[in-house]
């Protein structure tokens, strides 16, 4: 929100923040833009979640806390996945300022100085913020609208959606007559989507056939398009996330069944691997091992984990060459020729961030 009256930084709010009116002046709001965030968990266990979410953004906003020693574990590691899915518009929150004084928060801010410091964050601005107080809010918006700008899109292209959740929305004892399709929520990376348009899904269903299992598309109709609770749209377009209603049986969406799944029209998808060949590159050391340990090169018969786009996957290295693997996967994904590729190894129980590739 922005106030006509008011002079940047205090001319931006939000209207959680104001109410519908300028805090400063009183004066009417007018809406600049609606934005939609995806909460990555600040967990390193949960890292596959976040590189999922990651796969949907055009910015980011780097919370890093005045009140711990930065960076922690989570948070290089958060950068790091930043960097590998090519997102470079990023603004970092020293968020806590009141729980410490103004010479920890100085010396915070000197260390993440440091910590950003030739990352692809090196020029964000950090911005100091008591988010239980409200305070230097107006500043980051401000800093959101300089630095992580609408992109542009082109409502021509082929549609594309990202599954990043699935849904079941039934009520349990809901009647038979009451029974509505499963939800996929997600994001429109390109193209336009309408109420009642046939739209394919894959890699689809896993199905048995000869003793053989293999994943066979799904295509059903859309029933709704939802920006939220209370946003009912006729159509959908790119940016933000949507819910789309749809003619599938709830088993299938239900528990995020569908999560990593590719949505579009009918015969424009783009391929469906079992097995892929990358051309990867491994970072220095593992992100968030404790000593930041050294990555060992790639190995043939190691299991790896791998994320394209909102899809996770376990796969086994067939083959290991300097910087070219092939990769049997234990569930297909749907990705393009020259998707990125974020690996991950298991170190010490855990799965920890070992570098990136492109699909050959």
């Amino acid at each position: 929100m922005k106030c006509s009256k008011c002079s940047a930084p205090e001319c931006y709010t939000t209207d959680a923040v104001a109410g519908g009116k300028c805090p400063h002046c009183g004066g009417d709001l007018e809406v600049v833009r609606k934005v939609s965030f995806v909460d990555s968990p600040g967990h390193e266990i949960l890292m596959a979640t976040m590189l999922s979410g990651a796969a949907i953004i055009d910015g980011a906003i780097l919370v890093i806390a005045a009140n711990e020693p930065s960076p922690q574990p989570q948070t290089r590691e958060h950068l790091v996945a930043l960097e590998i899915i090519g997102v470079k518009s990023i603004v970092v929150i020293q968020n806590k300022i009141e729980l410490v004084s103004r010479e920890k928060a100085l010396e915070n801010y000197r260390q993440i100085k440091q910590f950003i410091k030739g990352t692809t964050a090196e020029h964000a601005p950090i911005i100091p913020v008591s988010a239980i107080h409200g305070a230097n809010i107006d500043y980051l918006v401000k800093a959101i609208e300089d630095r992580i700008p609408t992109p542009q899109r082109d409502p021509a292209k082929q549609l594309l959606i990202y599954a990043a959740r699935s849904f079941d929305v039934n009520k349990p004892g809901a009647e038979p007559e009451e029974l509505v399709g499963g939800v996929i929520g997600g994001s429109i990376l390109q193209g336009v989507l309408k109420i009642d348009e046939e739209i394919e899904i894959r890699p689809g269903v896993k199905m048995s056939e000869g003793g053989k299992e293999k994943y066979v598309p799904i295509f059903t109709k859309v029933t709704s398009l939802s920006a939220g609770k209370q946003i009912r749209l006729t159509e959908a377009k790119p940016g933000g996330l949507i819910g789309v209603g749809t003619l599938l049986d709830p088993s299938l969406t239900k528990a995020d069944g569908l999560v990593g799944s590719v949505v579009g029209r009918p015969g424009t998808l783009p391929p469906v691997w079992d097995q892929v060949t990358i051309h990867f590159k491994l970072l220095e050391r593992a992100v968030g091992t404790v000593g930041q340990e050294i990555v060992t090169p790639m190995r043939t018969n190691e299991l790896l984990m791998l994320n394209v786009g909102t899809a996770t996957t376990a796969g086994l290295v067939t083959s290991a060459r300097s910087d070219v693997a092939d990769i049997k996967l234990n569930r297909p994904v749907c990705a393009s020729k020259g998707s990125r590729v974020a690996i991950s190894r298991r170190i010490s129980g855990r799965w920890r961030l070992i570098g990136w590739g492109k699909i050959d």
